[in-house]
C-alpha cells in the first residue's frame, strides 16, 4: 500500500495517478458525493481527466467490496481521497441531529471502523493500493468546532495509514518526496 499526502492543490492527485499509470489496469475509487452544482462540476472534471480505460467505482464505505483478494496483482487501485471519505462517514454518523448534539467520539469510532475495513482489504488484495489524503495539520487551528474535530480525526487516521503503508509520499508544489 502506498499513501500520497499533501496540501490542497499540491499535486498529490496527479502524483498518485502517475504511480497508478505504471500498471496495466487501474481501478479508481472516488469517495466524493455530489451535494451541489459546484461539486458536480468538480466530479465531472475529474471523470473527464482520467484515462478512459480506467474503471471507476464511486463509493466511500465498505471498501472491502471493491478492494478484494480477487483484484489482480497487475492492477492498481487508486482511492481518491481519504479526507473526503472521512467527511462523508462523519456526516453519516451524525445523522439528522443538529450539530450541537453531534458526538464526535462516536463519529470517530465509525470512521475508524471504516478505516479498519479498508486496511484489512488492502492487506488481503494482491493489487497495488494507492491512497490519497490531505495533510491537514500544517495550518492554523480552525475556529469552529466541527473543523477542529475533523482535523484531529483526519490527522489520527493519516498517522494510522502511514504506519501501515509500505511507501508514503509527501507532495509539495507538484513535487513528490518519498518519506517512507
Amino acid at each position: 500500500m502506498k499513501l500520497v499526502t499533501g496540501g490542497a492543490r499540491s499535486g498529490k492527485s496527479r502524483h498518485a495517478e502517475q504511480l497508478a499509470a505504471n500498471f496495466e489496469c487501474v481501478l479508481y475509487i472516488a469517495t466524493s458525493k455530489i451535494f451541489d452544482s459546484e461539486m458536480a462540476q468538480r466530479i465531472q472534471h475529474h471523470r473527464d481527466s482520467r484515462p478512459a480505460h480506467w474503471r471507476t467505482v464511486e463509493q466511500y464505505r465498505d471498501l472491502n467490496t471493491v478492494i478484494t483478494p480477487d483484484n489482480e496483482a497487475h492492477e492498481a487501485v487508486l482511492l481518491e481521497c481519504i479526507t473526503t471519505l472521512i467527511t462523508n462517514v462523519m456526516y453519516d454518523a451524525a445523522g439528522e441531529k443538529p450539530e450541537d448534539d453531534w458526538d464526535f467520539a462516536v463519529m470517530e469510532q465509525v470512521v475508524n471502523q471504516q478505516i479498519d475495513i479498508l486496511l484489512d482489504a488492502c492487506a488481503e488484495s494482491p493489487a497495488e493500493v494507492i491512497l490519497v489524503t490531505n495533510e491537514v495539520g500544517m495550518g492554523i487551528v480552525p475556529e469552529n468546532r466541527l473543523a477542529r474535530h475533523f482535523r484531529d480525526i483526519a490527522g489520527r487516521i493519516n498517522q494510522r495509514l502511514a504506519q501501515n503503508a509500505d511507501e508514503v509520499w509527501l507532495v509539495v508544489s507538484g513535487i513528490g518526496v518519498k518519506i517512507k
